[in-house]
């Protein structure tokens, strides 16, 4: 490890050299990211410093509260208003159910993030082209008039269909600051005020499993948690990797060990990248080529078939559509699942190992003991993550993996599991009211960049718009708040960047952060929000197996700057809009904290007051049914626990979808079927394109940052570099040798990075964690390794997702280039 991250560990930085940092900017036009790193020692300027004395130090509890899946407890070391350092959960005797939600090293980085060279530190207009980063400061009066006369007028133009709130989740499970969903925040309460505001549907994390297992299950498809893994006899994890997207506080990472412990199961890990999860832990790694999920696991099905391992009463009790007993009226003969397995249906293909063999990658002989071993071990847990669903055929792909967890019958029992995500028991809280939205239409969230260019052109059967036949107008005006998916999160960057330079397509944009993002750079507005060490507000929505919790984060230090936080925001907009009143209900901030949290004390008098949570920062529970597990009354009273699915039951073949599959106009390769089945996509493993591009290109998530979140914080980005995973025969044959400066590159863009050469890649298949700062060079060539700049915005066929783990690349060295 370098020098420079040892200075970085114990810095000589104060809150004066922090502002000096921005001072000479003053109300100039600025260039975003200019500033120099503040966090470097610097002796002189200490020594010309006048000592003072050290005020006491005072402790509060704070909280880190990105999208990772936990949202962890920080105790903040104040001194002289400046956070000092920072320490995590304290409480409880730490022993296993009862541990302490210990902060990974991204929150224990908080202060970090707060006194970043990258901060916000006062409203900005904008003054060069969207993407340039070139703004003048401004008065936050000047921007709340430019905001509000910008909504009146496009709403008189346009209509309330041309405002949009992006997808965004910078900060969440809070009850006043949280960024998602967008239908929940504070914008979204302020713009239902006023007349409204086009919706969206899905997100970037689940568009393709939710919209896949809402035809399985009915709505939200849960599973059983991770402490339940106690009872099981074999667990099969499904590109699920909590080690890395789960590694925080909430600890299931922590909960699957100690419960895989317990129970001494074997864990097989299926996945074209041998994770941190895997990592030794693992019994077995099945290396997979991306996208022929639906093709495994039906080899796996024509094993179980075949060979007697099906639980057939549970089948016919709790499912349609697994054979021609249960097989809708409405569907056509040998359209069931059994018969589509055994080749009988209308593609008349038997889905043997040796079909699914040359398509997975993966040996016959080790597609049959899979199959094997999932059929005689009673219970067994199955789980998938949401990095294979976010391919162009997701939607299969999640709904194929259920079927394991049907044809054995573990749904519904502990031990066992539907195939989806692991969940989780919450303590339920009140949340921030947010009137109706009066406009009713929605879009797919990945499609928006379509709805500024096209959006009078996009419909209901074609590109999936909701609640009306097609749009009436483009979108206009863009809320981003708390989010980076404007440009960094979002596919296809130099397409994206080539909509949002035209300021005549979308009149504004108005980006709400703590620093200057890849997003915040194609603002027209840009407002320096509030971290959470700056404000109160209630935490909660981690993922923690079966002992929830929730955090009381105070205000460790006073706003920084000029920042103000969002309901201050939104206040001063609601004056200048004519609806103070409604928005605030004559309360501040944490007038709504105190009356959010009585009502929540209401539904549960046994939580402590609230000065008592305060002091204590964190409130902490067990599930009084020791593990969650999913379904478990539906398979104990399925007549009187039906599922939300039109037949009440778990349906293998759905006839929504082949209405769907009917009506709906898709491109010439996409397919929407009332079964699981396995579809090969665009850019997948057998495209023709492959003779150009050959490699496939998957994304994961990184450790050192949440998405993007923390992406700006130098000494995470040096402890775990950005680099792209290559297989040693793949590089071998390019000339490629670890670290070598290579070209990733296909027909959307081209990235230059470092290679890191390893067996922990499948061959064919080059791996890139995605939420890297795009660092565009002025030539379309990023060089900070975002993986956007190669993805597709071809949306998915049932959700309209985003692929972005589907894609085709070539790679090279730099200097053969």
């Amino acid at each position: 490890m370098k020098s420079k991250l040892k200075q970085l560990l114990a810095p000589k930085f104060t809150r004066r050299d922090f502002v000096k940092s921005s001072s000479a900017l003053g109300s100039l036009a600025a260039v975003a990211g200019s500033m120099s790193l503040p966090f470097k020692s610097n002796p002189a300027l200490a020594a010309s410093e006048p000592a003072s004395p050290q005020s006491e130090e005072k402790v509060v509890w704070s909280a880190c509260t990105v999208n990772c899946g936990s949202r962890c407890p920080l105790r903040m070391h104040v001194a002289d208003g400046e956070i000092k350092w920072v320490e995590t959960d304290n409480t409880g005797d730490d022993t296993y159910g009862s541990h302490q939600i210990r902060a990974c090293l991204r929150g224990r980085s908080m202060r970090r993030r707060v006194y970043n060279p990258d901060r916000l530190k006062y409203p900005m207009k904008r003054v060069g082209k969207r993407g340039e980063g070139k703004f003048k400061r401004i008065t936050w009066e000047e921007a709340y008039d430019d905001i509000a006369n910008s909504l009146n007028r496009i709403r008189k133009e346009y209509g309330s269909e041309a405002i949009y709130l992006n997808y965004g989740t910078g900060t969440l499970g809070g009850t006043v600051t949280k960024s998602w969903p967008p239908g929940g925040t504070l914008i979204a309460r302020l713009m239902n005020l006023t007349g409204g505001y086009l919706n969206h549907y899905g997100d970037y994390s689940t568009a393709q499993i939710a919209a896949g297992l809402n035809y399985t299950y009915g709505g939200w498809a849960n599973n059983n948690s991770f402490s339940d893994l106690e009872n099981t006899k074999l667990i099969v994890q499904f590109g699920n990797n909590p080690a890395e997207t789960r590694m925080s506080g909430g600890g299931l990472i922590h909960h699957l060990m100690e419960s895989k412990a317990r129970s001494n199961a074997r864990m097989i890990m299926i996945d074209p990248r041998y994770t941190d999860t895997a990592g030794g832990r693992e019994d077995q790694w099945i290396p997979i080529r991306p996208g022929t999920d639906a093709a495994l696991v039906a080899a796996i099905a024509h094993v179980l078939i075949t060979e007697n391992m099906v639980d057939q009463p549970f089948l016919d009790t709790y499912c349609v559509g697994y054979d021609a007993k249960t097989l809708p009226a409405s569907a056509p003969a040998n359209s069931d699942y059994k018969s589509y397995i055994l080749g009988q249906g209308e593609d008349g293909i038997e889905k043997t190992p040796q079909w699914a063999s040359p398509i997975t990658g993966i040996p016959v002989d080790i597609i049959v003991k899979l199959a094997r071993e999932i059929g005689q071990a009673k219970p067994c847990a199955i789980f998938q993550g949401w990095g294979l669903q976010r391919t162009a055929n997701g939607e299969l792909a999640s709904r194929a993996i259920a079927m394991l967890a049907l044809l054995t019958g573990n749904v519904g029992i502990n031990g066992g599991g539907t195939g989806a995500r692991e969940s989780d028991y919450n303590i339920p809280f009140v949340r921030f009211p947010i009137p109706e939205n009066p406009v009713k239409t929605a879009i797919s969230m990945f499609l928006w960049t379509d709805a500024i260019i096209r959006g009078p052109e996009m419909t209901a059967t074609r590109d999936g718009v909701r609640g009306k036949d097609k749009l009436d107008v483009p979108i206009k005006f863009i809320w981003n708040y708390a989010g980076n998916c404007l440009v960094n999160q979002h596919s296809d960057i130099n397409r994206t960047h080539e909509i949002l330079q035209d300021d005549k397509a979308c009149e504004m944009i108005v980006v709400i952060d703590n620093h200057m993002t890849s997003s915040a750079k194609y603002a027209d507005i840009v407002l320096p929000d509030l971290t959470t060490s700056e404000q109160a507000d209630f935490c909660m929505d981690g993922k923690a197996a079966n002992m929830p919790y929730f955090i009381y984060a105070d205000k460790a230090i006073e706003p920084q700057f000029e920042s103000k936080g969002i309901y201050e925001i939104c206040t001063e907009l609601a004056k200048r809009l004519g609806v103070e009143q409604a928005f605030t209900e004559g309360r501040d901030q944490e007038g709504w904290l105190r009356h959010l949290y009585q009502l929540t004390r209401e539904k549960d008098p046994s939580l402590p007051d609230f000065e008592t949570v305060r002091k204590q920062g964190i409130v902490k529970r067990r599930d009084p049914n020791g593990h969650y597990v999913a379904y478990k009354a539906f398979r104990e009273d399925p007549l009187n626990n039906p599922l939300s699915t039109p037949s009440g039951k778990i349906e293998i073949y759905s006839e929504r979808l082949a209405e769907i599959a009917k009506e709906w106009e898709l491109p010439e390769g996409d397919v929407i079927h009332p079964l699981p089945i396995y579809a090969s996509t665009a850019e997948g493993w057998d495209d023709p394109a492959r003779s150009q591009f050959p490699l496939q290109l998957t994304g994961f998530h990184y450790k050192s940052r949440c998405h993007s979140t923390y992406g700006n914080v130098d000494i995470l980005k040096e402890a775990a570099r950005q680099e792209m995973w290559i297989n040693p025969m793949d590089a071998d044959s390019r000339g490629i040798k670890n670290g070598d400066l290579i070209r990733i590159f296909n027909d959307r863009g081209e990235v230059h990075i470092n290679a890191k050469v390893t067996p922990r890649m499948m061959p064919g298949v080059v791996a890139l964690g995605e939420g890297a700062w795009y660092a565009p060079d002025g030539k379309k060539v990023d060089h900070g390794g975002c993986i956007n700049v190669l993805t597709t915005q071809r949306p998915s066929p049932l959700a309209k997702g985003n692929p972005q783990h589907t894609n085709l690349v070539e790679v090279q060295l730099v200097q053969k280039a």
